[in-house]
């Protein structure tokens, strides 16, 4: 099986599946997620958890990589953490996983929410279906960044 995430507030611990190579695709919608400072979720639309599977208490306390897909490099994480700590705007490629091993293709873009102070209290991230063109390069371009890793 895959790697084990543990939801803060229930304290469970959900298997990720192990990846199957069938594509669920993302027919757009808005899918929306906020996160605090650590990447906690703390709210999840219900478009995001259809697409995920994963159910609002699984979600809601775990952390957001719980849909991540072993075929992302860690680096472009890296690079994204980067960017939104400083206060900016963060938009790229990503491959999710489902609750049942399959992948999906978005467009992720972030930014940081802000308290009346101007203090970064969290993120919040929408989706948009990706272009083809620029996918299969940024795919390409992960594909090497993971053998570096």
């Amino acid at each position: 099986m895959g790697q084990v995430v543990k939801n803060i507030i229930t304290g469970k611990e959900i298997q990720k599946p192990e990846p199957i190579d069938e594509e669920m695709f993302f027919d757009g919608g808005v899918m929306i997620t906020e996160t605090d400072t650590a990447g906690i979720i703390t709210y999840t639309n219900r478009k995001f958890r259809e697409m995920s599977g994963y159910t609002k208490e699984e979600l809601i306390g775990s952390p957001h990589n719980i849909n991540r897909h072993p075929d992302m490099p860690k680096v472009a994480f890296k690079g994204m953490w980067e960017i939104i700590k400083e206060g900016n705007y963060w938009e790229g490629f990503v491959k999710n996983m489902t609750a049942e091993g399959k992948y999906y293709h978005v467009v992720v873009w972030i930014k940081p929410k802000l308290d009346e102070d101007g203090k970064i209290i969290g993120y919040i991230a929408g989706r948009k279906i990706p272009d083809s063109d620029l996918l299969e390069r940024a795919l390409a371009q992960y594909k090497v960044m993971k053998l570096d890793e």
